[in-house]
């Protein structure tokens, strides 16, 4: 009889060490991917010019040559922005943008960033800093491209 009040005790102390502030279906979310995606809780980073840093202000207008270039985002997603033809405004897309997605797509520079077509539907990278990518990876960082929360790609 000890030894099973013994037992039911120990399996209650053990109960307690388990982790409860985890999220359903989190039990394999490891390492920077765990870490690299969450927006805050309040909902999707807004990325109005307050959030933007002033070097990377879409009302600066930023030429093609200020685009060009390689931009890395989190877990080995990229973009390259390459010159595309004579006119300054096209440039052309490479980008990786999840860990199973991948393409080449032509953009155009507008006053609000680079605008550009994806699956059929029009996207737009904007100049913004790391805080509105929505990435904690990319907090910090001044010099980025946001497309929404949750995908974005900076220069160091």
């Amino acid at each position: 009889m000890r030894s099973l009040a013994l037992t039911a005790v120990a399996l209650l102390l053990l109960s307690g060490c388990g982790e409860r502030g985890r999220a359903p279906g989190a039990e394999n979310a490891t390492g920077a991917a765990a870490n690299a995606t969450a927006a805050p809780e309040g909902g999707p980073v807004k990325s109005d010019a307050t959030s933007h840093s002033p070097a990377a202000s879409p009302s600066e207008g930023r030429s093609r040559e200020g685009y060009v270039g390689r931009w890395r985002g989190v877990e080995g997603l990229n973009l390259v922005v390459s010159p595309r033809g004579s006119d300054d405004k096209a440039v052309s897309l490479a980008m990786q943008w999840s860990l199973d997605d991948k393409g080449t797509y032509d953009g155009e520079v507008t006053a609000d960033g680079i605008a550009f077509r994806r699956a059929g539907a029009r996207e737009l990278l904007r100049p913004t800093d790391g805080a509105a990518t929505g990435l904690k990876y990319l907090d910090g960082k001044r010099d980025c491209l946001t497309v929404r929360s949750g995908e974005g790609y900076c220069r160091d």
